[in-house]
């Protein structure tokens, strides 16, 4: 974990410092994570506070067990708080999904962009050139733009298609190619 605030403070706390933050489940962002960073701080003989949990945790104390067995309880608990809050986060998403309703940020495309960037992929602009006509992302046309129809097929390739010999013999001896015909 890659924070530099956080890399600043375990540089600079020494022993006999404390450390003191809002609430544990503000240190990692698993239980594991957690627990291993106050391991690192008590081993180093720094302390931690808590200021907003519901109980008063302080392992500024490293012979104190009871603080201990506060802040694993806490941190269990921040845990098991972030599981149900994802879950219930899930469950909203699915039940809006399920009637209709859009999920998650509403769409920033212009409509008239889009109809801009079809009519260019129709006249057979490649996607550089749209991106700097309409100012979209390239991400964003893939995703939006409706897919190409199919071209439509030689004769040859209809025969092949279908499976007539017939036609497919006439496409080779009026100089067509016919590919796969067995």
């Amino acid at each position: 974990m890659d924070r530099p605030g956080w890399r600043a403070v375990r540089e600079l706390a020494g022993p006999g410092d404390v450390v003191v933050v809002h609430t544990l489940d503000r240190l990692g962002r698993t239980t594991r994570d957690t627990l291993g960073l106050v391991q690192e701080l008590t081993g180093r003989g720094v302390g931690l506070r808590s200021l907003a949990d519901p109980v008063t945790v302080d392992s500024a104390d490293p012979a104190d067990p009871m603080g201990q067995l506060m802040v694993a309880v806490l941190v269990l608990l921040a845990q098991m708080e972030r599981t149900y809050t994802a879950e219930r986060a899930a469950h909203a998403r699915a039940v809006a999904s399920r009637l209709g309703r859009q999920v998650g940020r509403p769409s920033l495309l212009d409509p008239a962009a889009l109809a801009v960037a079809v009519q260019l992929r129709d006249r057979g602009h490649t996607m550089a050139q749209i991106v700097a006509r309409t100012g979209m992302t390239r991400s964003s046309l893939y995703r939006y733009l409706p897919p190409r129809p199919p071209a439509p097929l030689t004769a040859a390739e209809q025969a092949v298609h279908t499976g007539t010999t017939a036609a497919a013999t006439a496409a080779i001896g009026s100089g067509g190619v016919v590919v796969g015909v067995a």
